[in-house]
């Protein structure tokens, strides 16, 4: 049994490696992320916290404009360059970075010019983050490299370096300056965090292809396009909820999203676990295998998830009530209640997207239903919000997410039986 880990090991070593330094990566991140949200909510007031997520909202469906795919496109040509064509590789970097330049500056020139009417008393706010309309996307336009190279351990080490030390500017920009600070830092940390992985990489030849930017931008429309959808279909709620003037219940949203994002971790990473074997499965035309999983995994996971909802449901008030008391509110309760009854089907649906509807190339699925959901959810939550106020969005998220995922499942489980 030994001899034979240790066999196994050997094979698998790399993939191992790299998994460990991608999982530390991804850990540490939303430990960072989750901590830079809960100083700021911490050192602001309600209100301003509230104008903060609303503010970085707006920023990143900017920044899904200044992207719109590129950076998630070039990790795929990379680690294809990488293996094809070396000349290609040494052009990517340079010629992805133009794409991304050009479309960030006509953002940036737009929100300049029409922020004013559009965003009125948030306009100022804005421009202490439009910084990161450039160096989001390049930062990830590098970590998208840095994979595709599969140089995870230099990425992790870079990431959660820069992280860590960003939590002391973080303090002390909020602490000195309120809600300009906090802003300013989250700019801040995604300069360093492009200095740091440009430093690290170095390779950039300065080369115009024509032929690489159109292959890039190509493949980048459908990711955009289904980042766009993904948006309406989770962060428009924080946007409609700041157009009603309901800022501090932003703050709320927010922090229980971030409890979501830490809960849901280990089961999107077992899932990129899970997901080649399942793939392999799918090749081998064992289908039957993958309904078997599919179910033998549901029976392990739905359980495991609502048991979860019941804890969070009364430990994290009690965080809440210890560590942030003046969001310790009736609304804030409110709102801990209904997205509790989420947290079973949002498991489920992280878990089954990327270890078997993607893995078995059904991502259509997730794409239309995604899409479908988004504008349902944008029509529906301003409908509800004048019905019955804030906790209008609340609901619509629980009932929107939820049937989406159910009708996912019982699609996807559908197209898995008629295949031959």
């Amino acid at each position: 049994m030994k001899n034979r880990i240790k066999r196994t090991y050997s094979r698998h070593r790399e993939t191992i490696h790299n998994f460990g330094w991608r999982a530390l990566q991804t850990f540490g991140k939303q430990i960072v992320t989750f901590s830079i949200l809960a100083l700021s909510a911490k050192l602001l007031t309600p209100y301003d916290f509230g104008v903060y997520n609303y503010v970085l909202t707006i920023i990143f469906l900017l920044i899904i404009f200044g992207d719109f795919g590129i950076s998630t496109a070039t990790s795929k040509y990379v680690a294809e360059y990488n293996a094809t064509d070396k000349k290609k590789l040494e052009l990517i970097l340079f010629n992805s970075s133009v794409i991304l330049v050009v479309l960030a500056t006509a953002i940036s020139l737009l929100t300049v010019v029409f922020g004013k009417y559009v965003l009125e008393d948030k306009y100022a706010y804005v421009l202490y983050v439009l910084p990161m309309l450039f160096f989001a996307p390049i930062s990830s336009l590098y970590d998208g490299i840095f994979r595709g190279l599969k140089r995870f351990k230099d990425l992790a080490i870079i990431s959660l370096s820069v992280g860590f030390s960003s939590l002391l500017f973080v303090y002390i920009l909020i602490g000195k300056y309120g809600l300009a600070g906090a802003l300013v830092s989250q700019s801040l940390f995604y300069v360093i965090l492009t200095i740091v992985l440009f430093s690290s990489y170095g390779n950039l030849h300065v080369r115009f292809d024509g032929k690489i930017m159109r292959t890039l931008l190509n493949y980048s429309l459908v990711i955009g396009v289904s980042s766009i959808a993904y948006f309406l279909y989770s962060r428009v709620d924080i946007l409609v909820l700041g157009h009603y003037g309901y800022v501090e219940e932003i703050g709320y949203y927010e922090l229980i999203n971030k409890g979501f994002e830490l809960m849901f971790l280990p089961f999107a990473l077992l899932a990129q676990v899970i997901a080649p074997d399942i793939t392999a499965c799918f090749a081998r035309k064992d289908y039957s295998g993958v309904r078997a999983k599919l179910s033998s995994f549901m029976k392990i996971i739905i359980p495991s998830s609502i048991l979860i909802a019941i804890m969070f449901y009364f430990m994290f008030p009690l965080v809440i009530r210890e560590f942030l008391t003046e969001y310790y509110v009736e609304e804030m309760l409110i709102a801990i209640f209904i997205l509790s009854f989420l947290i079973p089907a949002k498991i489920w649906g992280v878990f089954q997207t990327q270890s078997f509807i993607v893995a078995t190339g059904f991502a259509r699925i997730v794409a239309v239903t995604t899409m479908i959901g988004g504008i349902l959810n944008i029509f529906l939550d301003i409908v509800a919000i004048n019905l019955v106020g804030f906790t209008g969005v609340f609901w619509v998220t629980l009932i929107i997410h939820s049937m989406n995922i159910i009708f996912q499942t019982v699609y996807y489980k559908r197209e898995i039986g008629e295949v031959k």
